[in-house]
């Protein structure tokens, strides 16, 4: 269920606030072969299923900057902020790739606001913890702080 806040005060109260998860995402060979066009990363753990099947994997995983950009419209079911004149991605502070995520396998995003604090310029700073999980995995396919600032 999307969290939808209406300005600055609104976002500041969510401090603390689990945002429950998004809806599951199937990552295909496609996703991941239009990713390695993309960066111009075409490791063979990525595009190459036949030799990928003897792998460490057993087949071929997404990028782990592929799983990371997909927290940007995952996070989009999670939380919609109004009444702001802009949002912008002001960075990460950690970020970790503890299980590979296979093609075929499904994803979804929870999330955590740490923290919203006021900055300079009339905005917010908001922090927020992501964690990507692997549909049946005990471990996660990516662990993300991030940090959003929203101006009024």
């Amino acid at each position: 269920m999307t969290t939808t806040v209406n300005g600055l005060t609104e976002l500041k109260a969510l401090a603390g606030r689990d945002l429950g998860h998004s809806s599951w995402l199937e990552i295909t060979q496609d996703r991941v072969n239009t990713f390695a066009d993309a960066t111009n990363d075409h490791q063979w753990i990525h595009t190459d299923a036949e030799r990928a099947k003897d792998g460490p994997f057993g087949g071929t995983i997404a990028h782990g900057y592929l799983t990371l950009s997909l927290v940007i419209p995952l996070f989009t079911e999670l939380l919609q902020v109004r009444g702001v004149t802009m949002g912008l991605n002001y960075g990460l502070d950690r970020v970790r790739f503890p299980a590979p995520v296979k093609v075929g396998a499904r994803i979804r995003l929870a999330g955590t606001v740490v923290s919203v604090e006021d900055v300079p310029g009339g905005g917010v700073q908001t922090v927020m913890d992501f964690t990507v999980e692997i549909d049946g995995s005990p471990k996660p396919a990516c662990a993300a702080r991030a940090i959003y600032r929203h101006y009024a």
